[in-house]
C-alpha cells in the first residue's frame, strides 16, 4: 500500500499547489495532462480483454455505468436547483455534470498499485469505469446542442467516437507494433498532439463549438489493437501475437509507475483556483458536503447489479471503486467557465472534486479492506 499512499501524497500536493499556479502555464499543464493519461489508456486497452460472443453481457455493463452516470448528475443538478436556489436547469445540468465522470486514470493507477489488478472487482471497474467516461462525453452533447442549438461539429465527435469504438473492436489486439515503453511514450506524444490539433482548427472554424475530443477513447482503442507477446494470454490466437515484450515487463511498469505519479500530481494542479478570501466557508462547506454525498450515492448503483457473479462485498468494492474524479471532471468544470456559469455554485462543485480528490485514498484502502475481508 506505499504506492496507493505515494500517490495519494502527489494529489495532495497537486491541490494544494494549484491555489498558486493561476493562469500560468495552464496549457502546457493540460497538455502533460492529456499526455499522462494517454499513457496511461494505452496500457489499459493494451491488457483490455473481451469476449465478443457475449456482447450482451456488455450492453449491460454499459447500462450500469450510464447509470452510474446519471444518477450523480441527476442528484447534483436537483441540488443546485432546489437547495442552492440556481434558476435555470440549462446552467444546473450543465455544471453538474462534474460529477458523472469517474477518472479511469487515477483509479486504474491506484487499484493497480493496492495489487488488486488480478481480481474480479479490477476487471469489472476496468469496463464500467471507461463506459462512464465514454457516456460521459456523449452526454455532453445533447448539453452543448441545448447552449448553442444544432452544429455540425457535435455530429463530428459521434462519428469519431463510433470509428474508435469499431476499430478497437474489430481489430482487438491484432496490430503488430512495438509495444515497449519509448514507442507507448510515441504513441501518447502523437495521439495528445493530434487531439490538440483538431481542437485548436476547429476553434479558427468555430470557437464556441470545437470539436474537442478526449485522449481517453484514442488512447484506449489504440491499445486494444496492439498485439501481446506469445504466451502473455492463454486466451490469444497465434495469428494475433507480436514480438517483443510489452507494457507487462518490470522496466515497463516502472515507467508507468513514474507517469501515474507525474498524472497524479498535474491532476491536482489542474483544480481551479478557490476564491477563499470571498466565500462563507460555513455554509460553502455545508453544500459540498452534500453534494459529494450525493455524487457518490449515485456511483453506488453498482452495487445492486452483478449479484450473480460476485459476493456482496465484491460489488461494494466496486461501487467505492466508481468514486474516484479527476481529469475529465476537471475539463467539464472548465467547459462550464466557458459557458459563463461560475458564482456559489462553480465554487462548490470545485471544492467537492477536491475534497472528492483528497479522499482517494481512503476510497482505496477502504476497497483494499473490504476485499481483503472477504
Amino acid at each position: 500500500m506505499k504506492k496507493v499512499s505515494y500517490y495519494s501524497l502527489l494529489l495532495v500536493i497537486g491541490l494544494i499547489f494549484s491555489q498558486f499556479v493561476g493562469e500560468f502555464g495552464k496549457f502546457w499543464l493540460q497538455l502533460g495532462t492529456m499526455f499522462c493519461l494517454s499513457f496511461i489508456m494505452i496500457h489499459v486497452g493494451y491488457e483490455f480483454e473481451i469476449d465478443k460472443e457475449k456482447y450482451r453481457h456488455y450492453a449491460w455493463d454499459y447500462f450500469v455505468a450510464a447509470a452510474a452516470a446519471m444518477l450523480p448528475w441527476l442528484f447534483c443538478a436537483g441540488y443546485f436547483v432546489w437547495i442552492i436556489g440556481m434558476s435555470s436547469w440549462g446552467d444546473a445540468l450543465l455544471i453538474a455534470k462534474f460529477s458523472s465522470p469517474t477518472s479511469a486514470g487515477v483509479l486504474f493507477s491506484m487499484l493497480a498499485a493496492a495489487g488488486l489488478s488480478g481480481t474480479w472487482l479490477f476487471r469489472k471497474a476496468r469496463v464500467l469505469a471507461i463506459f462512464d467516461d465514454l457516456n460521459t462525453i456523449l452526454l455532453m452533447i445533447p448539453l452543448n446542442m441545448m447552449m448553442v442549438g444544432m452544429q455540425w461539429q457535435l455530429g463530428a465527435i459521434v462519428l469519431l467516437i463510433i470509428l474508435l469504438l469499431w476499430i478497437a473492436w474489430h481489430y482487438l489486439h491484432s496490430w503488430r507494433l512495438p509495444s515497449t515503453w519509448p514507442w507507448i511514450m510515441l504513441y501518447a506524444g502523437l495521439i495528445t498532439g493530434a487531439c490538440e490539433i483538431i481542437y485548436l482548427t476547429s476553434t479558427v472554424v468555430n470557437d464556441v463549438v470545437p470539436v474537442n475530443l478526449e485522449v481517453l477513447l484514442p488512447a484506449f482503442a489504440l491499445g486494444c489493437t496492439l498485439a501481446r507477446p506469445k504466451g502473455s494470454n492463454p486466451h490469444i490466437d497465434d495469428s494475433r501475437i507480436g514480438h517483443q515484450e510489452g507494457p507487462e515487463g518490470p522496466s515497463e511498469q516502472l515507467i508507468s509507475s513514474i507517469v501515474a505519479g507525474c498524472f497524479m500530481v498535474l491532476v491536482g494542479l489542474s483544480i481551479p483556483q478557490i476564491p477563499h478570501n470571498t466565500i462563507d466557508w460555513f455554509v460553502i462547506g455545508t453544500h459540498v458536503f452534500f453534494v459529494t454525498i450525493l455524487s457518490n450515492i449515485g456511483k453506488m448503483f453498482p452495487f445492486f447489479c452483478y449479484r450473480e457473479e460476485a459476493t456482496t462485498r465484491e460489488r461494494l468494492a466496486l461501487s467505492i471503486a466508481m468514486f474516484p474524479r479527476g481529469e475529465v471532471r476537471a475539463g467539464l468544470l472548465a467547459v462550464s467557465v466557458g459557458y459563463g456559469v461560475g458564482g456559489v455554485i462553480l465554487t462548490v462543485a470545485v471544492l467537492s472534486l477536491a475534497l472528492n480528490l483528497f479522499l482517494t485514498g481512503a476510497f482505496i484502502l477502504a476497497i483494499k479492506r473490504i476485499i481483503r475481508g472477504k
